[in-house]
């Protein structure tokens, strides 16, 4: 059996590498798979385009989704995962640099989970990356989508 999946949604490769080296550091294990852009986001989540190989009955246990994305911004993609019944429930964390209001408002609206600020700092984003991983991997009681009634 695999471990559970984070969906990483980040384009800037610094702000990958960091994630990658402070969820290793805080001994998060899961298996983290990580897109580049809105489209490939979406696509991974529903298998389709380059992803439509993937076992979509397979589901991230969290998704870390980047505002500012290529293609397709993180807010529309929010908006998309709401929208689906097979995503609808699947807990987001806004993770981003910006210092909107707007953002932090349009994110909540739309369905996010939390939202954090990305610090700048290695260690500040250490100890970021190791409290979400605890909360978020180990404490949270996810929603388990259930089949619907047959009619």
């Amino acid at each position: 059996m695999t471990s559970p999946i984070i969906l990483l949604v980040e384009d800037n490769a610094d702000d990958e590498l960091l994630t990658l080296r402070a969820f290793k550091k805080s001994n998060v294990a899961n298996t983290i798979v990580v897109v580049r852009d809105g489209v490939e986001a979406l696509e991974w989540l529903f298998a389709s385009g380059e992803h439509s190989a993937r076992d979509a009955s397979v589901m991230p246990q969290l998704i870390l989704l980047d505002l500012k994305l290529p293609r397709l911004d993180g807010l529309e993609v929010l908006r998309r995962i709401r929208a689906d019944e097979r995503t609808a429930l699947l807990p987001i964390v806004v993770m981003t640099s910006s210092k909107q209001d707007e953002d932090v408002l349009k994110s909540y609206q739309l369905g996010a989970n939390s939202y954090v600020r990305k610090p700048v700092e290695f260690d500040k984003f250490l100890e970021a990356a190791k409290s979400l991983g605890m909360y978020w991997l180990v404490l949270n009681e996810p929603a388990r989508q259930t089949p619907a009634p047959k009619a």
